[in-house]
């Protein structure tokens, strides 16, 4: 009779009672072989690269190299290994920064021990893994509206200059004096500039520069 291959974690976490703890769970369960821990970034990416584990379970917050930090130093030594976060935190942009860097899953800690040896092999398997509400955060991110993109990406430089001098006060003339233009060419401006803004007019761009901190 053939064996199941046991499936390798590596428990993160810098908490002591914490770390020893879902490793003393993991263990016990069915299918998995808890091959080290770690109290910190820095020891977890040694024992990565020593152990080679299937999965990592990795806490947000720890001094020095902190989660974030730890998944993406391991998924570029041990491009192998399965990254899950496991934490107390849902955050949003915990959960956003951990996928940009590279984990697979973002589950908390207040998961039965039977559910997250089932979720760590399943994330073993291929399969993502995330907590209802971590799902509801993601789904509440994409339906979001986008935010506008800043004004520096919307305008060309000189653009920009022209919107800081309608800010000072300056007149078309003074400000084709500044820029060495045609006052045709600072209307031809400030027409963009209006929409590309959605301005009404000189005001309301002077406005707007002072509010998005562009007044030198």
């Amino acid at each position: 009779m053939s064996i199941e291959p046991q499936v390798r974690v590596l428990v993160v976490d810098d908490q002591d009672l914490v770390r020893e703890g879902i490793a003393s769970l993991l263990d016990i369960q069915p299918g998995i072989s808890v091959v080290g821990t770690a109290a910190d970034g820095h020891q977890a990416v040694e024992a990565a690269v020593a152990h080679r584990p299937d999965v990592a379970l990795v806490d947000v917050r720890m001094p020095g190299l902190d989660g974030i930090g730890t998944v993406e130093a391991i998924t570029a030594r041990v491009p192998g290994c399965r990254l899950v976060m496991l934490t107390t935190f849902d955050d949003q942009e915990y959960v956003a920064r951990a996928l940009r860097a590279g984990a697979v899953g973002y589950l908390l800690k207040n998961l039965p021990s039977a559910e997250l040896a089932r979720a760590v092999g399943l994330v073993h398997a291929g399969v993502a893994q995330f907590d209802t509400s971590v799902i509801s955060r993601l789904a509440t991110a994409l339906t979001a509206p986008p935010s506008p993109p800043p004004v520096q990406q919307m305008l060309t430089a000189r653009e920009l200059e022209v919107l800081r001098l309608i800010a000072t006060g300056a007149a078309n003339r003074e400000i084709a004096t500044r820029l060495y233009v045609s006052e045709g060419t600072v209307k031809n401006h400030i027409s963009r500039i209006l929409g590309r803004l959605n301005l009404r007019d000189r005001t309301q761009a002077a406005l707007y520069a002072r509010d998005h901190g562009l007044l030198e």
